[in-house]
């Protein structure tokens, strides 16, 4: 992802979904308008979801999904059609695509239900229609509720009206909030603690870092960004208290330290458990970490993949800490990226990372998925102030405001 790139955990997930050779690749690659998907009459041609982050007007950045056909047989085809399941719990809006001239089958109507089911916002764009006599489609557009939409990804018959009625369904944030902005005047002061060790990025800060500062200078704000290593004497040299520290969530301990109790102070994990929709959800199911039990077992679940660290935060360093300060002999297992349990009854604790690379639905998909199985789910950065005896303090800066 380049500096001027929109993260893909901001931008609309758009999926498109259908039976195999119902033209679903033709209608991405029309509405595109770019050879994104590999199109051909032998059915099953996509045999994995394709994604593509791009800009697509009148919407702006989005994420294109082109699934696999979900009617796909045979023991390869469950899998792909796993695989476009999933796409359901991570998509903003879908788009089911059937053949015109074959018209809706039973298996487009069981998608048509699991969209219902996920509460998902969908159309329905008849693909084809260019194959049909006059007098079917004006017989079939007649008939037409608000969710259909009929084109033809090989004349680019109502494209333009698709990609509109797309944008249509897309709504702003779900939870209507900034990462940080709105707690801010013009002019208060905020510093941000970043430390720079083995598992940071070289050349480049993490995304809710970066995010932050955008923030911070859209509310008009002023930020300094500083190691833990300098932030006292960088305290000393401002001259007077800091309106708030942001911290990494792995330096609360050193940074509450030496940031006075007057001060507000929080993490960049803490602040993304409330953008992404989350934070009441976490800030209740941390308390499960005060009644671990030996043999116990605790998913950690980070949305984006990376190469592990000797010291990396998600396999080494919160087992460890979570360990002693529990004094109990727990089981840990983790996942990454794409890879979630859809069953978390196993286990007695979830604790997912701050989620920036995944988009709110995907990250409250995940939260769901626990709450059915009765399991607390929590982040990082509440985690690690539970066990630093700081989570309080940390959450004060969402009592100031209310």
């Amino acid at each position: 992802m380049g500096l001027g790139d929109t993260p893909g955990g901001e931008r609309i997930h758009i999926g498109f979904f259908g039976r195999r050779n119902a033209g679903k690749s033709s209608i991405v690659n029309a509405v595109t308008g770019q050879e994104l998907s590999v199109v051909s009459d032998i059915k099953g041609t996509t045999t994995d979801p394709v994604y593509k982050s791009m800009e697509l007007l009148p919407m702006g950045p989005v994420v294109i999904i082109d699934t696999p056909g979900f009617d796909d047989k045979g023991a390869l085809g469950e899998l792909r059609v796993k695989k476009t399941r999933e796409i359901l719990n991570r998509a903003d809006c879908a788009v089911l695509v059937v053949d015109s001239v074959l018209g809706k089958t039973k298996a487009d109507e069981e998608m048509l239900t699991l969209f219902k089911e996920k509460q998902l916002p969908y159309l329905i764009a008849y693909n084809k229609w260019d194959l049909l006599d006059e007098k079917e489609y004006k017989t079939e557009e007649q008939t037409a509720d608000e969710k259909s939409v009929f084109v033809s990804a090989e004349t680019n018959y109502h494209i333009k009206e698709l990609k509109e009625r797309i944008a249509g369904l897309v709504k702003e944030k779900e939870n209507g909030c900034r990462l940080v902005g709105d707690f801010l005047k013009p002019l208060d002061l905020v510093v941000l603690v970043v430390p720079i060790d083995k598992a940071a990025p070289k050349g480049r800060l993490i995304l809710p870092q970066q995010q932050a500062i955008r923030d911070i200078l859209e509310a008009g704000a002023v930020s300094v960004v500083v190691r833990d290593t300098e932030l006292l004497a960088a305290l000393e040299k401002l001259g007077r208290d800091p309106d708030l520290v942001i911290t990494d969530s792995q330096a609360f301990s050193e940074v509450a330290a030496v940031v006075p109790d007057r001060v507000l102070l929080t993490s960049f994990s803490v602040l993304m458990a409330r953008y992404k929709g989350f934070l009441d959800a976490a800030a209740s199911g941390v308390k499960a970490v005060n009644q671990l039990q030996d043999g116990d077992r605790i998913l950690i679940s980070e949305g984006c993949t990376h190469h592990r660290q000797c010291n990396d935060i998600g396999t080494v360093k919160i087992p460890a800490w979570i360990k002693k300060y529990t004094g109990k002999n727990v089981i840990i297992e983790t996942s990454s990226g794409r890879s979630f349990p859809e069953d978390l009854s196993g286990y007695r604790l979830v604790i997912h990372c701050g989620g920036c690379m995944l988009n709110e639905r995907e990250v409250r998909y995940r939260m769901q998925c626990a709450g059915d199985a009765g399991v607390p789910f929590t982040n990082y950065g509440m985690v690690i102030a539970q066990m630093k005896g700081i989570l309080e303090r940390s959450m004060e800066i969402f009592r100031k405001v209310q």
